[in-house]
C-alpha cells in the first residue's frame, strides 16, 4: 500500500500536471494519458487516485480553492492578531489572494474560466468550493459592520463576492497585461478601491 504521504505527493504531482495541461490545451483535449506522462507517473496511478479525469479536476478545483480559503483565513487571523481592524484584515486578504493568485496563475485562470460554464458534471463542487472562500471574506464584513467600521447599509454576501472577484479579475489582468508592475502596486491599487479613496469619499465605511 501506498502510505498517505507518498500519495499525497503523487496527487500534487497530478494537479500540477492537469492543472497545467487544462489550462493550455482545454478540459476536452486533455488525456489521461497526457496527465499521466506530464506528471511522470503510469496511466494506472492516475486511476489509482482518482476514477475519472472529471474526478481529478474535481478535487483539483477543491484543492486549489481550499488552498485559497486557508490563505484568506490565516491573513485575516494575521491581521488581527496584530491588533489591526476588520478593513485591515480585508486588505490582508486582498494581499493574500495576489499572492496565491502569482503562486497559481494557471488554476485561477481555470477557476475563473469554469464560473461562467454551467454544464459541467462539478457545476455544484464548484458551487460549494467557492462559497467556502467568499464565507470567509463574509466573515470579516459582517463584524465590520457589527463593530462599526462599516456602514450597515453593505449588502455583505454581494460586497464579499466583489471583493473575491475584483481580487481574481484585477489580478489576472495584471498578469495578463501588466506583467511589468510589482505586487506591492497591485496591492496599493487595490487597497484604495476597499478604503474608498478612488472618488474621494468612503462608500464602503460608516465615516465621512
Amino acid at each position: 500500500m501506498e502510505s498517505s504521504t507518498r500519495r499525497q505527493a503523487t496527487r500534487q504531482k497530478l494537479y500540477e500536471a492537469a492543472v497545467t495541461l487544462i489550462a493550455e490545451q482545454g478540459f476536452s483535449a486533455t488525456t489521461v494519458d497526457e496527465i499521466a506522462e506530464r506528471a511522470g507517473v503510469a496511466k494506472g496511478t492516475v486511476y489509482y487516485n482518482f476514477a475519472s479525469k472529471s474526478v481529478l479536476f474535481e478535487e483539483l478545483l477543491r484543492h486549489g480553492v481550499g488552498l485559497l480559503t486557508a490563505s484568506l483565513r490565516d491573513a485575516a487571523g494575521k491581521a488581527a492578531a496584530r491588533g489591526g481592524s476588520k478593513v485591515d484584515a480585508l486588505d490582508a486578504m486582498i494581499r493574500a489572494g495576489l499572492v496565491f493568485i502569482d503562486e497559481y496563475p494557471a488554476f485561477t485562470q481555470l477557476y475563473v474560466a469554469e464560473l461562467w460554464r454551467t454544464n459541467r458534471a462539478w457545476q455544484s463542487t464548484l458551487a460549494v468550493v467557492r462559497q467556502e472562500a467568499v464565507a470567509v471574506v463574509e466573515g470579516v464584513l459582517r463584524d465590520a459592520v457589527s463593530g462599526g467600521e462599516l456602514s450597515e447599509e453593505i449588502d455583505v454576501p454581494l460586497t464579499a463576492a466583489a471583493l473575491v472577484g475584483m481580487v481574481l479579475v484585477a489580478a489576472l489582468d495584471w498578469q495578463a497585461f501588466q506583467p511589468e508592475r510589482s505586487l506591492d502596486d497591485v496591492h496599493a491599487a487595490l487597497s484604495l478601491l476597499l478604503q474608498g479613496r478612488v472618488g474621494g469619499g468612503q462608500p464602503l465605511t460608516g465615516k465621512a
